[in-house]
Parts: structure tokens; C-alpha cells; sequence
């Protein structure tokens, strides 16, 4: 049995336009506008990359392992590239 999340009730000032969009938001995914709020919150607060994550976006950052401006015409060639990489490790 899962354990219901304490919710602590809180009241926020907002803008009456932005809670009418924020009530369209909530209506669409079929969601209660707490419900909602509530999920858009967590998706900003809890935005943080585990760690193979954060290693392969620093990978990508430094491009050690890729060529500069590598392009591929065709899905075959790109397929061939990548083979060929993992054939060399």
C-alpha cells in the first residue's frame, strides 16, 4: 500500500489570466488545477540530471570522442559509422 504524500494547504496571489490558462492546462490532460500546478511545481524544483546524466551531457559538451563537423547522408551511413566505432573498441 502506497503512502499518501502530506500536503501542506498554502495560498498564492496569482494573476487572474494565469489561472484561467493554467485552468485549461488542467482540463486538457483531464487533471484537477491542483493536480496540475502541483506537477508543473515538481517538474521545475526536481529538474536535476542524475549522474550518467550529467557524465554524458559533459561528454558531449568536451566532444573528445566525435568529430567536429561529421555529417551523414544517409540513416546506412550513419548505421556503418556507429558499427564500425563499437567494432573498435
Amino acid at each position: 500500500m502506497a503512502t499518501a504524500a502530506i500536503r501542506k494547504p498554502v495560498s498564492f496571489r496569482l494573476k487572474a489570466d494565469l489561472i484561467e490558462e493554467l485552468k485549461i492546462k488542467a482540463a486538457r490532460t483531464n487533471r484537477s488545477l491542483n493536480n496540475y500546478v502541483e506537477s508543473v511545481l515538481l517538474d521545475n524544483v526536481y529538474d536535476e540530471p542524475n549522474e550518467v546524466t550529467k557524465a554524458a551531457i559533459e561528454e558531449v559538451k568536451n566532444r573528445q570522442h566525435y568529430p567536429e563537423n561529421e555529417l551523414y547522408n544517409s540513416a546506412a551511413e550513419l548505421s556503418k559509422a556507429l558499427l564500425s566505432e563499437l567494432d573498435a573498441e
